[in-house]
């Protein structure tokens, strides 16, 4: 250990001494570097922040709507009625079946009239949304088709500014309705963008009194044990018993579309690192040429050192440690390059995505891993080539 410290000494002295050409060797090793570790920490931050910001809804199940594109969609609709039977009729697949609306109305509410999305809610919810004031709809409000209503924080303010509005009576398409509580305003415009930033909700057994007719799609929940595939063909096949064997749907499986997108965010992110490795690979070729250079230079002090007794490992070693001493500063600038490129941009993609963590710990790995291979591959034939040096040929030259 002591041997292998003093020929890191050495090499240090040695990178000291040509420190403005190890800097222009290392140039590359510092790009390299640092773009890699701006893509892969900023993908791997929104990749992760998207998870988690969709998974703030909670799990949305199975959709199934019925198909647009057959001959005959009207009589493909599923009923209101239908929800009750199909839960029946899946009982060994399908934990539960959640019928849902979605239909825009004027809304009337302290003189004030304003037009947006009303959509339905189940009063079992299971995502992690939180209040800014009041309480969530519950069963007891669906059992009972109660007229109440909870809304988002912009309509709120929108209606209410910053006066008290639970219990203040809205109109909603005519209706009376009562206020029971206010989201917390969501912190990422990606949620924004999904959810709508004015929108309020109604129990589903309220709007089926308000609008009477088709839903406008149903959540399919499996039971522990059975696939989503299972239970959404389970459902399928009821439906169809209902409504007639041409009759078609459509299903969407949002946890299978998340995984499909981060899988596409994860090629991008592997393309634009792979570029960067390019960055690297040149940069490990400036290393072993700056290597080469170096041992011809000295290799009159190569020949002093095995007349003195350094044998052909000592001098394989003592290369190759400063030419992974050289990848290592490189890789260390570009490191901290890199990070600052990521915290520059965790404004803009927390903004966006919600809470984004930096995988710092593989941050860093990555950044050790790919510097101490860069050293020592491309150092490892420039030490080769000082350790196979003839020591009475070396002192010669």
């Amino acid at each position: 250990m002591t041997r292998i410290l003093a020929y890191v000494q050495e090499a240090a002295e040695a990178i000291w001494r040509n420190r403005v050409r190890s800097f222009l060797t290392v140039l590359g090793m510092i790009i390299g570097t640092a773009s890699i570790i701006g893509v892969l920490g900023m993908s791997r931050a929104a990749s992760g922040g998207i998870t988690a910001t969709l998974g703030s809804f909670g799990d949305p199940g199975v959709i199934i709507a019925v198909d647009p594109n057959q001959d005959d969609p009207t009589s493909a609709q599923i009923q209101y009625r239908d929800v009750g039977f199909l839960t029946q009729a899946t009982r060994t697949r399908v934990q539960r079946i959640v019928p849902n609306y979605n239909a825009t109305y004027t809304l009337r509410a302290n003189g004030m009239n304003y037009e947006t999305t009303v959509s339905s809610e189940e009063g079992t919810p299971n995502d992690s949304l939180t209040l800014h004031a009041g309480r969530r709809i519950d069963p007891q409000d669906i059992s009972t088709a109660a007229r109440v209503t909870l809304m988002s924080q912009p309509l709120y303010r929108r209606f209410f500014g910053t006066a008290p509005a639970i219990g203040a009576t809205m109109r909603i398409g005519g209706s009376r309705f009562r206020i029971i509580g206010v989201y917390d305003e969501f912190k990422a415009s990606l949620l924004n963008t999904i959810a709508g930033s004015d929108y309020i909700e109604i129990p589903y057994s309220t709007f089926h009194e308000l609008r009477p007719g088709p839903v406008d799609f149903i959540q399919v929940y499996p039971l522990a044990g059975t696939t989503v595939r299972e239970a959404g063909d389970a459902v399928i096949a009821e439906l169809r018993h209902l409504h007639g064997n041409r009759a078609a749907y459509v299903t969407q499986d949002a946890t299978a579309q998340l995984a499909g997108f981060n899988t596409v965010l994860g090629v991008v992110a592997g393309g634009l690192t792979a570029i960067g490795g390019v960055a690297l690979i040149v940069a490990g070729i400036g290393i072993m040429n700056i290597m080469l250079v170096s041992v011809t230079e000295r290799t009159r002090e190569i020949g002093l050192r095995k007349a003195v007794g350094a044998g052909r490992g000592d001098v394989f070693l003592q290369f190759l440690l400063e030419a992974t001493l050289l990848s290592l500063i490189g890789g260390g600038i570009g490191t901290v390059l890199g990070l600052g490129l990521t915290l520059a941009a965790y404004g803009a993609i927390s903004q966006f995505v919600g809470p984004a963590p930096i995988p710092y710990l593989l941050i860093v790995s990555v950044a050790v891993g790919f510097s101490t291979l860069v050293g020592t591959v491309f150092g490892s034939w420039p030490a080769l080539r000082a350790g196979k040096m003839d020591p009475i040929e070396a002192l010669r030259s």
